[in-house]
């Protein structure tokens, strides 16, 4: 089977279908397959937590690229199939229509799959998780008839939802078995500022309590039992436990898998012939020095962009810098860099007011910086970061500094 230099991509969210778009734009000729599992044309997903659970219709998904995106840049988007194994020594994948696809080169943007919940009861109707476009629709339709949720994870995705719910007038209580929310994100000045905001709409934040089990009836969720015993009254629950990289193809494929398809800086598995970028893959970072794995926009664009100028053999190793956000009611949340438990932090700003920013420094250098409505300071932190360089606590309390000029200076030569 002639593989034509064809290069296939197996998953169609934002970094496969980025990926596809800078192969074009950096010049590659030949064909290109798109693999997507969902029936449904690519879609954006950040709205999915969002928009979408807003009352009223439920908007239509915004789509990832226009429709005539594909065949003007003949991109051959196979939708509602799924790679079912790779052939490393033929160079072929096979789908689970019997068909197979001979590549050149293979990049593997699978993704991540929600974490299970594997309780008693967690079965019975109303109880979802989110992750995908059908998963919105049937939140959404849940939402319509619901008058108490209970979310179970208090990452982005539970806080999120837990403040579209709340913004709906619904009762809503999220469990959560460490002691602040998105703890694995942030840091604990401002997981505490996002604690308070939620209990001042009236969420009900039950943090050092996990989920034991759920109470149905006629097949219907109707209670979730905490660890502590105590029974909180839902019918209808949100599962945002996280989430784990999708690498059973490359780990069958005999490729190495250790939270995410190990990959070099240029993206590269141990194969050359096979690379592997996004949520599902864990690279050597140059911010945090060891091998990294990220959920987020931004690393899937940013390392799809970067993919597709080390396929062509045009780049150095990926260096982006990672930020975030999350909105969160009327709280617009940013981070840029990545912040680490036992960072220093210091407040520029005052949380009082909405309108603030945590600096986080780790061996006295400035390395992440979280923002509330605040898009100046994330915009200047990222170039600032961008560039490697920090600034001093001192400037960094000090209101009558100009952090936007300083992140905007030449760096002098040394």
């Amino acid at each position: 089977m002639e593989n034509m230099n064809n290069i296939v991509i197996v998953g169609n969210g934002h970094a496969g279908i980025q990926l596809a778009d800078s192969l074009r734009v950096e010049g590659h000729a030949g064909p290109i397959t798109v693999i997507g599992e969902e029936p449904h044309a690519p879609y954006q997903r950040p709205p999915l937590s969002k928009d979408y659970m807003a009352a009223g219709k439920a908007p239509q998904p915004l789509p990832l690229r226009a429709g005539k995106f594909f065949a003007d840049n003949d991109v051959d988007s196979r939708l509602g199939v799924c790679a079912t194994a790779v052939d490393r020594d033929s160079r072929t994948v096979a789908l689970d229509d019997g068909s197979r696809l001979a590549y050149s080169t293979l990049v593997l943007a699978t993704g991540a799959a929600n974490r299970e919940l594997n309780v008693p009861g967690s079965t019975v109707g109303g109880i979802h998780g989110l992750r995908t476009l059908s998963d919105a629709e049937a939140l959404h339709a849940g939402l319509d008839g619901a008058r108490s949720v209970v979310v179970i994870g208090a990452g982005f995705i539970g806080m999120e939802f837990a403040a579209a719910a709340r913004q709906r007038g619904l009762d809503v209580t999220v469990l959560e078995s460490a002691d602040r929310p998105m703890a694995r994100a942030l840091s604990p000045v401002m997981s505490a500022f996002f604690a308070g905001a939620h209990a001042r709409t009236g969420v009900k934040l039950r943090f050092g309590e996990g989920i034991a089990a759920f109470e149905g009836r006629d097949g219907r969720v109707c209670g979730a039992v905490s660890t502590t015993g105590r029974v909180y009254p839902a019918d209808l629950v949100l599962v945002g436990i996280g989430v784990v990289p999708r690498t059973e193809l490359a780990a069958s494929a005999g490729l190495a898998v250790d939270n995410g398809i190990i990959v070099d800086a240029g993206m590269r598995t141990a194969d050359p012939a096979v690379f592997a970028l996004g949520d599902c893959a864990s690279y050597p970072s140059h911010h945090t020095g060891a091998r990294t794995r990220l959920e987020s926009i931004q690393n899937a664009t940013d390392q799809a962009r970067h993919t597709a100028r080390s396929i062509l053999g045009r780049s150095e190793g990926y260096a982006g810098l990672p930020w975030f956000w999350s909105q969160q009611g009327p709280l617009k949340l940013q981070i840029a860099g990545l912040g680490q438990h036992g960072d220093e932090t210091v407040l520029r700003g005052d949380p009082a007011s909405g309108r603030f920013s945590v600096f986080c420094y780790r061996n006295g250098e400035l390395a992440a910086v979280e923002s509330v409505n605040q898009p100046a300071d994330h915009m200047a932190a990222r170039r600032l970061l961008g560039q490697g360089r920090s600034i001093s606590r001192q400037d960094a309390v000090n209101p009558d500094f100009d952090f936007k000029a300083s992140s905007r200076a030449v760096p002098a030569l040394t």
